[in-house]
């Protein structure tokens, strides 16, 4: 478990940082998009940033092919998959991106730290045709709007079909029939090759980018945890309350700490860019966005395998993580009129088709633009599952604070609690629910 005294040193250093590029940003207001750069003094082309691997990034291609084509507006495409980090490195030369699509739960760290452009809806085209509720989520904690919604998803369980149909079990509707389930994906040859060589569920449990606290915060919801409480203009942490403390003893005894096979070996250390067990045929079910129907439909045949609802948890309830991508506009960077063009086309019925369809990964999954239906746009009916997930049973990180360090502090002390197995829940929760506090206090949002 990690020492007290790192945890404030950790989020001192953060601080220290982010305000630092904040300084940077604010100090000088002639710090305009591209200083210095040939696409800087052609006013008639947008550099737009895109957190992409090359799969997804065929997609924009196409995307941005088609704007450039109706508009006339070039754009100059940088997928970036490391996107935080370069971005910081651009902020500090005081060089930033026209354009960037990236995280919702980005955004309050990003305001933080000057880096974004107040929006107001009226001025996209096409802004009615996304919902109020879409649009919250790119409202800042002054009350004005930091980023336009383009793309929204929610986690739904991935099942290998072939496999649970072969050992007659039904599909899981429960926690306890999932954990049911895993067991016979580990202990009973699903696959019919004679060995012990499958495992009952994928889990990127790493630490690293927080993407333990992104996997986990289903069963957190699911269990009826809350890690930040809102009160009033403030937050709360509620990490050491008593459901936190049956749900997290649940997932380390039953899943980290359980049966041999019910998660791969690797799971502690595993980022989703490694965990592939999943579509290569030897683990039986992964909670995962639904951006991997295109990749496990070619690595398995859609037939195999099948995209269900998440199971219900202890509170009744079968909550998933929501999250999803804005547009934001890099802060002083004095091409307003054509970044607008572009929001506008992104969000159009035509752009957000374009960025669902294809024959690479979708970057758009379930449409902002409420005149299109995810499922009929793609002509398949799994993608119902996951629009009427997100529509209802999902819940969001908070985007108006920062929520980068609270991610990334919940994913450190969970994947601490299920690495050393005979280590103390509560009093790790506790741990954790001092550090959030520390967090909370740094950005002056602690009630």
């Amino acid at each position: 478990m990690r020492d007290r005294r790192r945890c404030i040193d950790m989020r001192l250093r953060r601080l220290t940082a982010t305000l630092a590029v904040s300084g940077l940003l604010f100090g000088t207001a002639a710090c305009g998009s591209g200083s210095g750069s040939a696409r800087a003094d052609d006013p008639n082309t947008l550099e737009v940033w895109t957190r992409s691997d090359p799969e997804s990034a065929k997609t924009y291609d196409r995307v941005f092919a088609a704007f450039t084509e109706k508009t006339g507006i070039k754009v100059d495409f940088q997928p970036v998959m490391n996107f935080d980090q370069q971005l910081q490195s651009r902020a500090s030369v005081k060089d930033l991106p026209d354009v960037m699509i990236n995280d919702t739960a980005l955004m309050g760290s990003y305001q933080a730290q000057g880096l974004l452009k107040p929006i107001t809806p009226a001025s996209i085209s096409g802004h009615d045709e996304i919902t109020a509720t879409s649009w919250s989520s790119t409202v800042g904690l002054d009350g004005r709007h930091y980023g336009i919604p383009y793309s929204r998803q929610a986690m739904t369980l991935f099942v290998r079909k072939d496999w649970r149909e072969k050992l007659g079990l039904p599909q899981p509707k429960t926690w306890q029939d999932t954990l049911a389930l895993a067991q016979a994906f580990a202990a009973r040859d699903p696959d019919g090759d004679g060995r012990k060589d499958t495992y009952g569920m994928v889990v990127p449990g790493s630490a690293q980018n927080g993407y333990i606290a992104w996997w986990g915060a289903s069963y957190l919801w699911q269990g009826g945890v809350q890690i930040l409480r809102k009160e009033g203009s403030g937050y709360r942490p509620a990490m050491d309350s008593a459901a936190a403390l049956r749900t997290v003893t649940w997932m380390k005894k039953n899943l980290f700490c359980g049966d041999d096979g019910v998660i791969q070996p690797s799971a502690l250390t595993s980022v989703t860019a490694n965990t592939t067990h999943f579509q290569d045929g030897n683990a039986g079910m992964y909670l995962t966005g639904p951006y991997n129907i295109s990749t496990f439909d070619k690595a398995l045949g859609k037939d195999t395998y099948e995209v269900l609802p998440a199971p219900s948890g202890p509170a009744g309830n079968n909550d998933v993580l929501a999250d999803g991508e804005n547009i934001y506009f890099g802060a002083r960077t004095g091409k307003t009129k054509q970044e607008q063009t572009l929001a506008a086309f992104l969000v159009s019925p035509e752009g957000q088709e374009l960025a669902m369809t294809g024959d690479h990964q979708p970057v758009v999954r379930i449409p902002v633009n409420s005149t299109l239906d995810a499922a009929k746009v793609r002509h398949d009916p799994r993608w119902s599952v996951v629009q009427k997930a997100y529509e209802t049973a999902s819940v969001q990180f908070p985007n108006a604070p920062d929520f980068a360090p609270v991610k990334q502090d919940t994913a450190d002390a969970l994947n601490a609690i299920f690495t050393y197995c005979g280590s103390d829940v509560r009093s790790g929760l506790k741990e954790l629910n001092d550090t959030l506090a520390g967090d909370l206090k740094d950005q002056e949002l602690l009630k």
